[in-house]
């Protein structure tokens, strides 16, 4: 499995913004997918943004859709992934993580959840609260 690693969380006010950040190691396979997941408290692990590295393709879920942006970045010895989050509230805290599968060719959709994630990171805090 491959080790993926989150940083960037945080205790934001409601309104704030915060940027998470997902390394990904330089031998993955060239076509893959990484999905960012939030896990509330005593809530499922729900799949919040997807992209795929071969067409740069996103999706969201509804709940973070205009407020939250997942891109990615490549360069000589790591490529990283970040999920930028803006005008938080405090629904959106909880546990974040990044997942990979790989290899994959097309759109990573939401709706098809933790389907075909085989590789996950520690998961990093995002507490939204005034």
């Amino acid at each position: 499995q491959v080790q993926l690693v989150e940083s960037g969380g945080g205790l934001v006010q409601p309104g704030g913004s915060l940027r998470l950040s997902c390394a990904v190691p330089i031998f993955t396979p060239s076509y893959y997918a990484i999905g960012w997941f939030r896990q509330a408290p005593g809530k499922d692990r729900d799949l919040i943004s997807c992209i795929s590295s071969g067409d740069g393709s996103t999706d969201y879920a509804d709940s973070v859709k205009g407020r939250f942006t997942i891109s990615r970045e490549s360069a000589k010895n790591t490529n990283t992934v970040y999920l930028q989050m803006n005008s938080l509230k405090p629904e959106d805290t909880g546990v974040y993580y990044c997942a990979l599968k790989s290899p994959w060719y097309g759109t990573c959709w939401i709706t098809r959840g933790r389907k075909d994630f085989g590789s996950w990171g520690q998961g990093t805090q995002v507490t939204v609260s005034s």
